[in-house]
């Protein structure tokens, strides 16, 4: 459309308002005041603002006195304002206006960063940064929410009925987590949904992750895994084990026989096969996290789960990081983290630290006032869910009195109380339910195979990994090297 054409639109919407005042309010839901392209039209529009707020009418004299007022008055163009009909498909050239003005804004952030590449006194992590909170500015500002009328919301849930009809009335609506108990409050992990998984350290909140994202891989959907605390390779060595029942340290240190070798070579096979993506960065913020995910994202579409681990190392925009209010950083960080899941249609993991206060309780098991900076992850998150061994706990109890003992001079008489097992009972604290109900679901630790199970497989030495077929060799050195890392 040219500059003349976009004109007498605008002009044209104007007019609308001036012969129709209560269509002010559609536009005003639509349009800002920079969305005129004439400064003119920008002092108008401003101006019925203005008289909106005050709760006055939109009168042609009450705008020509704030004009006036501000000097920007020019009685020949608004006499052909006011001398305009007017426009019967509003919302159509709405959506032009609009489309024109982002495009003006665009070429603008264009221009700025032309000019800004050329100044050597500026990182370029900077400037990145800027044009990322931009052009998402601008992208936040360019979807058009509003209200729908309870025809449409009605038409649209009852086909999701008939959809859930058709699936058998299957409680697994989202993502599968592997544990059949939390699929049915949750009905699975869904699109759009923050969950927190929360512990103490020694837990086991990476491994569960782990496990939960290997479920994901085998039904087929894609993973991104943004790992600050632990290398790629460290990550891989843990799923290898869960999924092929090969110890862990037997792993670490290559002591494996040939039947090991082929069960690890076939499940190498499977992961290389999926798609997941691992970032081992030791350091993201979030307008960098932003950015990697949406790009991932757009070239594999089939990316249905993001893991962060861990949520507190994690941080803010630098503006916010400055401001040095680290609640104010989380809370920047676990509303950019919702805000994602639904943009980006996904499920968003994040690994949560609990405050330590909690170990001085009789009863250590995890609540929603133990998680750091609380208040916003709270409040955003969809899930809460907290992991809980009352095991970890018994073992530290076991070493302070075996340590008091030979400080004591009583070693020899001492006793060992606590027995350590290769299965250890464990607890997933559903705490917030968003959609449904809060519950405690037990589960067990496979120590070993760093694997959190329902129940305990009968036979291990019997356990494999499916969809195995025509399996090839793999050269162990190669394996975490094969995984695409972003």
């Amino acid at each position: 459309m040219d500059q003349i054409g976009l004109s007498n639109i605008e002009k044209a919407i104007l007019s609308t308002i001036f012969f129709n005042p209560e269509r002010f309010e559609d536009v005003a839901c639509v349009l800002e005041k920079e969305d005129f392209n004439e400064p003119f039209f920008q002092d108008i529009f401003e101006a019925m603002q203005n008289q909106v707020r005050l709760e006055k009418p939109i009168d042609a004299d009450l705008i020509v006195a704030d004009l006036k007022t501000k000097r920007t008055y020019n009685e020949e163009e608004f006499l052909s304002i006011i001398g305009d009909p007017g426009l019967v498909n509003l919302d159509q050239y709405l959506d032009e206006i609009k489309s024109a003005s982002t495009k003006r804004k665009l070429k603008k952030l264009a221009s700025l960063i032309a000019d800004r590449t050329l100044k050597n006194n500026e990182s370029a992590e900077t400037l990145l940064e800027e044009v990322e909170r931009e052009i998402y500015a601008l992208s936040s500002n360019n979807i058009q929410g509003g209200f729908q009328d309870s025809e449409q919301i009605v038409i649209r849930t009852i086909e999701m009925i008939k959809k859930r009809k058709e699936q058998g009335n299957n409680v697994l609506l989202g993502l599968n987590t592997g544990f059949a108990k939390l699929n049915q409050f949750t009905t699975g992990f869904n699109a759009g949904e923050l969950i927190i998984l929360g512990a103490r350290p020694a837990m086991g909140k990476t491994t569960l992750a782990l496990n939960m994202v290997q479920k994901f891989l085998t039904s087929g959907n894609g993973v991104a895994f943004f790992s600050l605390e632990m290398p790629a390779e460290q990550l891989m060595l843990r799923m290898l084990s869960a999924l092929s029942s090969i110890p862990l340290q037997d792993l670490k240190v290559g002591n494996l026989n040939d039947n090991q070798w082929g069960i690890l070579s076939q499940t190498a096979d499977l992961i290389q096969e999926s798609s997941l993506f691992i970032d081992d960065s030791s350091y993201v913020n979030i307008t960098q996290f932003r950015s990697r995910l949406r790009r991932l994202k757009n070239q594999h579409p089939n990316i249905k789960a993001v893991v962060v681990d861990y949520l507190q190392l994690m941080s803010g925009s630098k503006k916010v990081v400055n401001e040095g209010n680290r609640q104010g950083e989380i809370s920047e960080i676990s509303r950019n983290l919702k805000i994602l899941a639904r943009e980006l249609d996904i499920s968003i993991i994040a690994l949560s630290q609990l405050n330590r206060g909690l170990e001085n309780r009789d009863d250590k098991r995890p609540q929603l006032s133990d998680l750091r900076e609380s208040g916003a992850i709270e409040q955003d998150a969809d899930i809460i869910l907290f992991l809980y061994r009352d095991d970890v706990y018994e073992k530290k109890e076991e070493k302070n009195r075996a340590e008091k003992a030979k400080k004591d001079g009583k070693e020899q008489e001492y006793k060992p109380k606590f027995v350590e097992k290769p299965i250890e009972e464990a607890e997933l604290i559903l705490a917030k339910n968003r959609n449904g109900e809060t519950a405690t679901i037990k589960i067990q630790f496979h120590r070993a195979l760093t694997r959190f199970e329902e129940k305990a497989k009968e036979n291990e030495s019997e356990y494999r990994p499916t969809q195995m077929d025509n399996a090839k060799t793999v050269d162990m050195s190669s394996i975490a090297l094969s995984m695409p890392v972003v």
